[in-house]
């Protein structure tokens, strides 16, 4: 870590610093092979990723239960759930080689008890299917994955009634609510307000858009079973 970070680190993690820290070191190694992590990314990894991400913690109330959509190689899922051991946290990954990489580390961090990892995709997780029972969370997360009108799609259902989307974002965060305000509405979304977190602690803030679910506009269909669309594909 750069020195000139660490006062930073601390105020965010405080006594779960060293394992952040291990974290770090996973991204840095074995995320990089693996190829989750960018080698250019590893030297700015407190900075970019690990601050930025935990920076978000402010926007969360005590004890909530936290999904991370798109979550890739933990980002911010994995950091929330070191800087806050009270919340209990799903890590939301479609793609395989990315699960392992969660499920391995969240076993090497020690995090079994707060954290789990759901293969799937966003709408498949908010519906459920003949083999798993849909999932909702207090906060729901996303650190940008898409622009904002496909993030309200994939992550509002998944909210429940009066909780939120908190989408990390960068300088077009402003733009991007205004011009998908009309989408987030018929999704049964408040008005989308944009937020600065780790003010005074981490410089540049982190941009984030916080979208609560104020109504629930229609119930997602629960996904068929592999074994019923093969069904319905031989009776076609």
């Amino acid at each position: 870590m750069p020195p000139e970070l660490a006062p930073a680190a601390l105020t965010l993690f405080g006594d779960r610093l060293d394992l952040a820290a291990a974290y770090a070191e996973l991204l840095v190694t074995d995320g990089v092979v693996r190829g989750l992590i960018g080698p250019r990314e590893a030297p700015r990894i407190w900075d970019r990723h690990l601050l930025n991400c935990a920076a978000v913690a402010e926007r969360i109330p005590a004890n909530a239960t936290v999904l991370d959509v798109g979550s890739g190689a933990g980002l911010p899922g994995v950091v929330l759930a070191i800087a806050r051991p009270d919340l209990t946290v799903t890590l939301i990954e479609p793609l395989a080689r990315r699960t392992s990489f969660l499920i391995e580390a969240v076993e090497q961090l020690g995090l079994t008890r707060s954290v789990r990892v759901f293969r799937g995709r966003a709408d498949e997780a908010a519906s459920g299917s003949a083999d798993r029972y849909p999932i909702s969370g207090d906060v729901v997360t996303a650190r940008a994955v898409a622009p904002l009108d496909r993030l309200a799609t994939w992550c509002l259902p998944l909210a429940v009634r009066g909780g939120r989307l908190l989408a990390l974002k960068g300088s077009s965060a402003a733009a991007e609510v205004e011009e998908h305000a009309d989408v987030v509405a018929r999704l049964g979304g408040g008005e989308a307000t944009v937020r600065l977190c780790g003010v005074e602690v981490i410089d540049p803030p982190t941009t984030v858009v916080e979208i609560v679910r104020e109504r629930i506009v229609g119930q997602p269909r629960p996904a068929a079973s592999k074994r019923a669309r093969a069904g319905r594909a031989r009776r076609r």
